[in-house]
């Protein structure tokens, strides 16, 4: 049996890209991106007004009022083509191509207007109100490194580079396989007075997606192990990654491992030294990896984020880390002391405070509802009283 920073770093060592696809930039928010986002364009496209307001010749101010001829108007996308000469001025609006001839904007607010004519009163100081080309960035700059996730603000910049395609890390492919005679689809469960409903399933698939996998496959499976072999090897054909949920212990009808035998599996780590989820295991299998998790639903979500998470994370690109960002936070209430496992406490949000929830039990799913962090004690460690600073992971 590992510790959990042990299986921590096996996961790193396996959570690699599948490959990449080419994708239009308006299809691209939530993958992560392979190759750099180089500009194609200047942005801004020429030197641009900041501001509404008339686009003059800094000469042609004075100290008092100063009267220019209005010989024109320019606005965004259909900017005024002429040279701005002496006496003259042109109106202009935000974002529109400054003319030539003007080096400066004097905004509406300061000028009023006759007829064609322009008054300005007093020299304006300050800012020029004009953005100048490529101030933003240059054609040919790298705006985006690879491994970025592509979210609202990479998606803006990716598209006011004039990408119409990116190039992302594909998306694994995910297979989840619950195991267990009791298991019922939710909804008809109540027809058999043995029956549980299947939760976990749906959970780990949730997870899955949120972390960016595809869910290619999704079945219940009875505890018969030859019938069990060929959905496994199916799994694998289809996915990149196999979930298993349940059947991971010694029992006379725990298969998870066992339906895998013909591909062969290829352990990776058979159990870690932590609590919920001591039974979760990892390994390869054929080309594909397969990760097994605890049946019960609060240890199969909770070693899913610790283990499963990293593990997609990788898979799409992004740095495994990124989806174990420990943080410090104070106790709202006692913690007491650790057993010979790392524990990982549900908790919730309480103000400024994490507090542990009071169902800590493997099997809870009332629990989960309410549990929005897990706390992180190390094995064989003391209590802690409430106001101690515990480190926390986002659940």
């Amino acid at each position: 049996m590992i510790s959990f920073d042990e299986a921590v770093q096996l996961v790193r060592e396996v959570a690699r890209p599948l490959g990449t696809d080419t994708i239009p930039v308006a299809s691209a928010a939530g993958r992560v991106l392979a190759a750099p986002v180089i500009a194609r364009i200047d942005s801004p496209r020429s030197d641009v007004s900041a501001m509404d307001g008339y686009a003059v010749r800094e000469s042609d101010l004075s100290d008092g009022e100063t009267r220019l001829n209005i010989v024109g108007e320019s606005f965004a996308g259909a900017g005024w083509s002429g040279t701005v000469g002496r006496g003259q001025c042109v109106r202009i609006f935000t974002g529109a191509p400054v003319p030539a001839g003007a080096d400066r904007v004097v905004i509406q607010e300061c000028v009023s207007r006759d007829g064609d004519l322009a008054l300005i009163l007093g020299r304006p100081d300050g800012p020029r109100h004009i953005r100048k080309r490529g101030d933003d960035f240059k054609a040919g700059q790298e705006l985006i490194a690879p491994g970025r996730l592509l979210d609202k603000r990479a998606i803006v910049a990716a598209a006011g580079a004039d990408m119409a395609e990116v190039e992302v890390f594909a998306l694994p492919r995910v297979a989840i396989l619950s195991t267990g005679d009791e298991l019922a689809e939710p909804g008809k469960a109540s027809g058999r007075p043995d029956a549980i409903p299947e939760s976990v399933s749906l959970g780990i698939a949730a997870l899955a997606d949120e972390w960016g996998a595809v869910i290619a496959h999704q079945e219940r499976l009875r505890d018969d192990l030859p019938a069990m072999g060929p959905v496994a090897v199916n799994a694998l054909a289809e996915a990149d990654l196999v979930v298993v949920t349940g059947g991971a212990s010694v029992g006379e009808k725990d298969f998870a491992k066992a339906m895998f035998r013909s591909a062969p599996l290829e352990m990776i780590f058979s159990k870690v030294s932590i609590k919920p989820g001591k039974p979760v295991w990892f390994g390869r299998a054929g080309n594909g990896l397969v990760m097994g998790l605890p049946g019960n639903p609060t240890s199969a979500l909770v070693t899913a984020r610790l283990l499963l998470a990293p593990l997609l994370a990788g898979m799409t690109g992004r740095n495994p880390d990124e989806a174990l960002r420990w943080r410090s936070a104070m106790l709202g209430t006692p913690l007491t002391e650790c057993g010979s496992r790392e524990t990982f406490h549900r908790a919730r949000w309480r103000g400024e405070n994490v507090e542990l929830l009071g169902s800590q039990d493997s099997s809870a799913q009332r629990a989960l509802v309410e549990a929005d962090v897990l706390v992180r004690q190390l094995a064989d460690s003391p209590g802690l009283p409430a106001g101690e600073r515990v480190q926390i992971l986002d659940f």
